[in-house]
Formats: C-alpha cells, sequence, structure tokens
C-alpha cells in the first residue's frame, strides 16, 4: 500500500494541473486585441454601435467588439466633399466630432479592457487630450491621460497633398486596472483619431461541475492505468 501512495499523489496533482491549464487556456483565448480603423463607415456618419452589434447613423456596420461611440462621434473620409485629411495610417476613414459641450466624444467598452491603448492621430491646430476611465460614459476612476501635442501641418509636407490634417503620428498610453470607457477630447473640428488599438478584457470562464469531474474522471483513468502496468510487471 506504501508503494502507491506516491502515484496517488502524482495523479491528484496531474489533475490539477490538467485542469488548471484548461481555465488559464480559456481566459488567453478570451484576451483578443481590436483594432477600430473605422473603415466602412460613410463620410460624417455617426458612429455609435457600428463595432457594437448593431450600425452607425446611416446603416453601416462593422465587427461587433462590443465598442460603442457617442451620439457626438462622426466618421470622416479622405477625398469626400470638404474632407480635410491625408495620410491615415489605414486609407481612408478616421474619427472626429463637430459638437459637443465638453469638446469631446466618448468610446465605451462595456466588458471593458486592460493594459493600454493605442492610436494615431492629427492635430495642426489645436492640442488635445486623452483620458481614461473605469467607468463607462467618462465616469468613476481615472485610469491615466495623456496630452496631445500638436502634429505637423500636412500643407507644408510632401505626400500629403497640401491636407492640413497629415501626417498622421502614432501615441499609446499604459495603464493598470479595467478601463471601460476613453474620453478622446480637443477643439471642435480640429482633432482627427484613427486605429484605435485595445486589448479587451479576458472574460473569466469557470467550468461547469460536470466538466471538472470530467477532467478529474479522465486523470483518475490515467493514473490507474498506470498504477496498473506497474502492478503487472
Amino acid at each position: 500500500m506504501k508503494n502507491s501512495s506516491p502515484i496517488k499523489k502524482l495523479s491528484l496533482i496531474a489533475s490539477g494541473v490538467a485542469l488548471s491549464t484548461c481555465v488559464l487556456a480559456v481566459d488567453r483565448a478570451n484576451a483578443q486585441t481590436i483594432l477600430l480603423d473605422f473603415e466602412g463607415l460613410k463620410d460624417t456618419e455617426q458612429i455609435l454601435n457600428f463595432y457594437n452589434g448593431g450600425t452607425g447613423s446611416q446603416g453601416s456596420s462593422g465587427i461587433n467588439y462590443g465598442v460603442s461611440f457617442s451620439p457626438n462621434s462622426l466618421a470622416i473620409v479622405q477625398g469626400a466633399p470638404g474632407s480635410n485629411i491625408g495620410g491615415l495610417p489605414t486609407p481612408v476613414t478616421g474619427a472626429f466630432f463637430l459638437s459637443g459641450s465638453t469638446s469631446t466624444f466618448t468610446m465605451n467598452v462595456a466588458n471593458g479592457f486592460s493594459t493600454g491603448f493605442s492610436f494615431f492621430y492629427s492635430a495642426p491646430f489645436q492640442p488635445g487630450v486623452v483620458r481614461i476611465y473605469d467607468g463607462l460614459n467618462a465616469t468613476g476612476n481615472l485610469l491615466g491621460s495623456i496630452n496631445l501635442p500638436l502634429t505637423p501641418n500636412g500643407a507644408s509636407v510632401p505626400g500629403c497633398n497640401s491636407k492640413n490634417f497629415c501626417p498622421f503620428v502614432p501615441i499609446g498610453l499604459a495603464f493598470n486596472g479595467i478601463a471601460k470607457s476613453v474620453d478622446f477630447g480637443g477643439a471642435l473640428n480640429q482633432i482627427v483619431f484613427d486605429d484605435i488599438k485595445i486589448t479587451l478584457a479576458p472574460t473569466t470562464t469557470v467550468p461547469e461541475p460536470t466538466s471538472v469531474m470530467g477532467l478529474i474522471a479522465i486523470s483518475a483513468l490515467g493514473a490507474g492505468s498506470v498504477l496498473q502496468r506497474k502492478l503487472l510487471k
């Protein structure tokens, strides 16, 4: 009987390792990095639920990432009548705002995102600011903020075809915790954003009790098979 004790202990450890590995694999699989490039939206269309399983104000729909935007956030398309942008990192659409009492537009991520985020922007005339909160609609605790300095004016930049809002400059911000909203700020009609990248917060999945017992049973069967072979020798 004493000789069998180590094998039983090892089988329990194996069961725990198998179960932990399974749970970790599920969590990691749910952590998804996404890119919001606004492609598919029409010029001056409200973004709204384009990335939230719905549509923009003109019926355009994108991938459902669980991300929504405040009503004053608009798409702007390079080459559209009146458009003054160029050199977008992902042609041909960006995001800006023309109205709002707080000179900001808000991005909400209902399930949250973590670690940090990055984006491109163009602001040749007025600087901007971005703030990250752990609540929806720019509420709750401030997790981080970053000031956005002026960017080059494309009127004198080769390749920008005299478009003022060109080129776009990359910038990013790391933070601790789970964020649920971002406030993009600046002067109205004076800053454009594109290629917003975030990592969605992983969803913790707890296996059903039957699944847990199944894993343990499988591990126990494997351990029993090893024990049987040992005893037959």
